[in-house]
């Protein structure tokens, strides 16, 4: 094949471990200020870090490319390492606005790029991460969606703030500065404008809102009410009276300071009231937990007759309109300190007797569509229906006062700028800035949604409030928390804050654009573009319809700032590139559909393209398809055929850590942590074709150290199997075909069979490395898991290990008496153990009394020092962690003892590096730590 173009470092080589390290620190950390996530709630955005690592890498040259400049492999690797640390310091977070370090990337982009920088696109723009990381190292940044939630993000991220950087605020009474730098000016009006909205609704809704007072008088500001569904008592002893359906009744689970809502059950009335019961004993606390839940979804009992109350039954009635609600507690700010308090008979009267007129309101309807929106079958019908009358009445008086304060806004500007053209239409004057501030004012609005509507349950552990989108669904809550709109919990004016804070987090070196287009439409928008992307993940979340409650906000606050985005009832879905069952009528067309508009969108990416720097794609999607012929997955078959099937090639792959652990779907799972970066270049013509014997050839050759690679940089288990998708769809993409024996082409769906079958032989064969003792520990459990098994079976497989049963008795790895053998269970392991004191050390005990202390300590003093004394048996018991993960996940199906092993790994990096700080005291035995 014939190289045309100037390989790039993303092609060669990027400092993965580096990358990933800061990927996974701004994920899990809550407490990152200025983060632009705080701009507006968008789901699975690519780390800031990591996104802006994986560009620059596009950007700059490898430094094999220069011959001419680096003569000796010695040159090339001094070079190569020069970039690494260039590339490390730029995805450090604390280098987000670091102008001379930018300044000085920009000099190493331009000269790669021989002073002719290409803009950056996202087609798939969604959050807008990408493009914004573009335009922080001074690219001019690209971004186009369908679905106009996103579009408004993306304008909110690179469109709108380069229009205004560097002004000052229009707001009349602004900060003592004599300088305002980037958004620093537009962020302070936010501010300011949005506790002038927050004021003028607050007044104006103050009967809804009034003063509250303690029993003892002392005045109350109330953070919240929490409120539990009630439905009829199902027992005909009981008609007319109802019963709440609660999954939880406890508010403080704090040790010490444990609080619940204690029920007072009147049967001769039918009547329920509540109570709060402050220092609950044990067994009320249990009670209080399981609320009147009996088993899963929608399964409670009656407190009153103690009938059961089935899910059938709660439909019914909650289709019936018989569904209501009942207050259980008060959430009070007393001199200062957290309260609760019970009921109050006029508090709930009040917001029982308010109405709201719904024909003001643009109300969409729910999708029919239970597995990401789980509450049409209660009742609920449009998205209206999520909120009680008067969490609607307030957001809709705030919507109302933003398109006011949009006409202080433009008269504060018209002393030192024109009134000129529309925010739509290009303007940079008062009008458009105008329009600019009530954007942003609008998104703290749509926050203020997410935590407003009657499915935000409360958290008893830090006694908080859950948004609605804590997880990438609209799931049911039965009880839930109605929250101060205006209180120290949750208020606009503090949702206004957390959208400044993300305004300051942004870095407009250069112009953006931000728009909204069909990515499989066959027209062509831009050319000579830098393709940097986060398509969709096949079916995993249909996000045109969740997105539908923003958008139902957003079209009353801004149809008329941008008519041409908010033209459309709803957020469309018919052209979403996802493999909508639902949407398409099964299986087969929903997976046809999105392989035809995948193949398009990509074809469009090749056209768009500047031929000189390859695309980066990034994908996450588990392989979960078990058959006979081997593992696979529809969703990464369908995405790598369209692929493939555009034109492109696979010319490398990084594994890169994008999902948050902390987050709802992952915790207690073997989640994907890691989005797999595909790097990809147009296909040369000159291409050959391969046949099944010389692809599997090339796979075993290929295949290997790269696996080593990814482990090597701490890849978890879980996702290995994906990770190893990239260099093996590496080696079938380069040719134009795979023949079968009968010359037909090898389908994606067999190639992805066969890359994991060696994947499975390569972790298999590590096994062979082991101590004997581990060995046979790996087959046993293999066959028996913690079970028993006959000692005739194990004396074989011992024996063919070279070793006796005795031997692994000795080892501490199992127990052997009465005819049968089993491996015994972590928690029976011997509490004193020492590595360096044991004679008869194994990598099986050094993993199960490691995996032992992560499970009971985490990334901590103690667990880092287990791993500091196994000392050079560290990589094995890696390598052991890897093997036993793969035989739990695909092979034993034992979900939690696979998550247990995926942790250790996971965590691996942070656990050498607290190792590495241990140091010995004059080699007294003692240890501390080196900070």
């Amino acid at each position: 094949m014939t190289q045309t173009y100037k390989k790039k470092l993303i092609e060669v080589a990027i400092p993965l471990k580096a990358i990933n390290e800061e990927a996974a620190k701004e994920k899990s950390s809550p407490f990152l200020r200025n983060h632009t996530r705080s701009l507006h709630q968008w789901w699975a955005r690519r780390p800031l870090t990591a996104s802006r690592a994986i560009l620059l890498s596009q950007l700059l040259d490898d430094p094999s490319s220069h011959p001419e400049m680096f003569r000796s492999e010695e040159e090339i690797a001094a070079e190569r390492t020069r970039l690494f640390q260039l590339v490390e310091d730029v995805c450090k977070w604390e280098n987000n606005h670091n102008s001379a370090l930018f300044s000085k990337v920009l000099k190493e982009i331009e000269r790669s790029c021989d002073g002719k920088i290409p803009p950056a696109l996202d087609p798939f723009s969604g959050g807008g991460t990408i493009p914004g990381e573009a335009q922080r190292l001074g690219i001019m940044a690209l971004a186009s969606d369908l679905n106009p939630v996103a579009v408004m993000i993306a304008k909110a991220m690179i469109e709108i703030p380069t229009k205004f950087s560097n002004c000052l605020p229009a707001n009349p009474s602004p900060n003592q500065r004599t300088n305002y730098v980037g958004t620093d000016g537009i962020a302070e009006d936010v501010e300011y404008y949005g506790r002038l909205v927050q004021e003028r609704a607050s007044k104006n809704l103050s009967n809804a809102y009034p003063k509250y007072s303690t029993k003892s008088g002392a005045p109350a500001e109330v953070i919240g009410w929490v409120w539990t569904r009630t439905v009829p008592s199902p027992d005909p002893a009981f008609r007319g009276a109802v019963v709440p359906i609660a999954s939880s009744f406890l508010l403080s689970s704090k040790k010490g300071a444990e609080v619940c809502v204690m029920p007072e059950i009147d049967q001769s009335n039918g009547v329920i009231t509540f109570h709060i019961q402050p220092k609950p004993s044990a067994a009320e606390i249990l009670e209080a937990k399981q609320g009147t839940k009996q088993g899963r979804g929608a399964s409670f009992r009656c407190l009153l007759s103690g009938a059961a109350i089935n899910p059938d039954y709660v439909k019914r009635k909650s289709n019936n309109g018989e569904m209501s609600v009942q207050q259980m507690a008060i959430v009070a700010q007393v001199n200062g300190r957290k309260t609760y308090l019970p009921p109050n008979k006029e508090q709930e009267a009040l917001s029982k007797k308010l109405t709201f007129d719904q024909s003001s309101l643009h109300d969409i309807v729910l999708p029919k569509h239970p597995q990401y929106v789980g509450v049409g079958n209660y009742g609920f019908k449009t998205y209206s229906d999520l909120f009680l009358p008067r969490q609607l009445l307030v957001l809709t008086e705030l919507g109302k006062q933003i398109q006011k304060v949009k006409d202080d806004i433009l008269d504060d500007c018209r002393k030192r700028a024109s009134v000129g053209l529309p925010l739509a239409e290009g303007g940079s004057g008062a009008k458009a800035y105008s329009e600019a501030i009530s954007v942003y004012l609008s998104f703290a609005m749509d926050k203020l949604a997410d935590y407003g509507n009657t499915l935000c349950g409360w958290n008893p552990i830090n006694q908080n409030i859950r948004q609605l989108f804590a997880r990438q669904a609209i799931s049911m809550s039965w009880d839930f928390v109605e929250a101060n709109p205006f209180g120290p919990m949750v208020s606009f004016e503090k949702f206004c804050a957390g959208v400044a804070g993300g305004i300051r987090g942004l870095r407009c070196a250069e112009n953006g654009a931000a728009f909204q287009a069909d990515a499989a439409a066959p027209s062509v928008l831009h050319e000579g573009v830098l393709i940097s992307t986060d398509p969709p993940y096949y079916d995993n979340v249909p996000y045109a319809d969740i997105s539908d409650f923003f958008f139902m906000w957003m079209k009353e606050n801004l149809k008329s700032v941008y008519p041409d985005i908010f033209s459309t009832v709803a957020v469309p879905k018919a052209d979403e590139l996802v493999a909508d069952r639902m949407r398409h009528g099964g299986a087969s067309p929903a997976e046809d559909f999105f392989l035809k508009g995948m193949t398009k969108a990509l074809e469009n990416c090749i056209r768009q393209s500047d031929e000189r720097f390859p695309a980066a794609i990034y994908y996450a999607f588990k392989q979960s398809e078990i058959s006979s012929e081997g593992t696979t997955s529809t969703g990464w078959a369908a995405f790598l055929e369209a692929v493939i099937s555009s034109g492109y090639s696979i010319v490398a792959t990084w594994p890169v850590r994008t999902e948050r652990e902390a987050r709802t779907r992952a915790i207690g799972s073997n989640a994907l942590a890691n989005s797999v970066v595909l790097v990809c270049r147009k296909k040369e013509i000159s291409a050959e074709s391969i046949t099944r014997a010389e692809f599997i050839r090339a796979l075993k050759r290929e295949l290997p150290p790269a696996i080593a690679e990814l482990q090597a940089a701490n890849i978890a288990p879980a996702d290995m199997p994906q990770s190893a998708i990239g260099p093996g769809m590496g080696v079938f993409s380069r040719y134009k075909a795979v023949l079968e024996s009968d010359d037909s082409h090898m389908s994606v769906k067999t190639a992805l069979q066969l890359i994991n079958a060696e994947l499975d032989e390569f972790l298999g064969g590590i096994q062979g490395e082991f101590d004997p003792d581990t060995r046979f520990a790996i087959s046993w459990f293999e066959q028996n898991g913690m079970g028993k098994g006959d000692f005739g079976l194990a004396d074989s497989l011992a024996r063919a290990r070279g070793i006796a049963v005795e031997s692994v008795k000795h080892a501490g790895i199992v127990e052997s008496q009465a005819g049968k053998v089993r491996i015994l269970k972590r928690d029976e392991l011997d509490p004193e153990w020492e590595p360096q004191k044991d004679t008869h050390l194994t990598v099986w005990e050094c993993l199960q009394y490691l995996v032992r202390a992560h499970e009971k300590d985490g990334i901590s003093y103690n667990t880092a020092l287990l791993l500091r004394k196994i000392d050079d048996k560290a990589e094995a018991v890696k390598d052991l962690a890897y093997c036993l993960y793969d035989i739990c996940a695909n092979k034993r199906q034992d979900a939690k003892e696979a998550t247990a092993y995926n942790a250790l790994i996971a965590d691996w990096s942070d656990l050498t590096r607290e190792a590495a700080a241990i140091v010995d005291i004059r080699g007294t035995g003692q240890t501390r730590m080196n900070f």
